[in-house]
């Protein structure tokens, strides 16, 4: 259960097998069933969780209440509202599972004291946060800055065989584009080919 926890956080820091122990000790598996809400906005976010399998999407609602996906987490990818979790203010995000998934998931209380106990785990989250900070970064240039078309093509390349298991209207909300026009991209692309 802790294999892809360690392989994960060994590509920012070096733990003995003791110390991994320790490190994850404060864990806990959560398990959610497909459609279950992990978050909702509006409540304070205490958590961040680590994805073993399964599949969230983390999305808030726009002003004309339609969903924007701002990420799909899949295996080894971590879920919280960071602004949430930080500020200790009310979530704008929905953290839904979209189908059963297994989280291995840290208090804010928890990680603190890891922090106090092993000081290397703030190097392992501060260089996950500069990560995260690269990756939203990317996001937002390719939502302003590309084409609907291209923006497939980089989910394509992001989330490999994720589609097949998302509806199109999860896809089109992620690319910030109605399904009909995904429909239109998709078969443009297969044209193409």
């Amino acid at each position: 259960m802790f294999n892809l926890l360690f392989k994960n956080i060994s590509r920012y820091i070096d733990l003995s097998e003791e110390e991994f122990r320790q490190f994850s000790a404060p864990f806990q598996l959560k398990c959610f069933k497909k459609k279950e809400i992990v978050l909702k906005e509006g409540d304070y976010c205490l958590f961040e969780g680590f994805v073993l399998n399964g599949c969230f999407k983390i999305y808030y609602l726009n002003e004309n209440g339609f969903e924007q996906t701002l990420y799909f987490a899949v295996e080894g990818w971590w879920i919280t509202d960071i602004d949430s979790l930080l500020n200790d203010v009310p979530s704008i995000l929905n953290i839904e599972a979209l189908m059963d998934s297994e989280v291995l998931m840290i208090s804010k209380k928890d990680k603190e004291e890891l922090y106090a106990a092993m000081p290397q785990t703030e190097k392992l989250f501060r260089m996950m946060n500069q990560q995260s900070s690269v990756a939203l970064q990317r996001r937002i240039l390719s939502l302003t800055g590309k084409t609907a078309d291209k923006r497939y093509i980089e989910f394509l390349a992001k989330y490999p065989r994720l589609e097949q298991k998302l509806t199109q209207q999860q896809v089109a909300s992620y690319l910030g584009i109605t399904h009909e026009f995904l429909s239109k991209i998709r078969k443009r692309i297969s044209l193409e080919k």
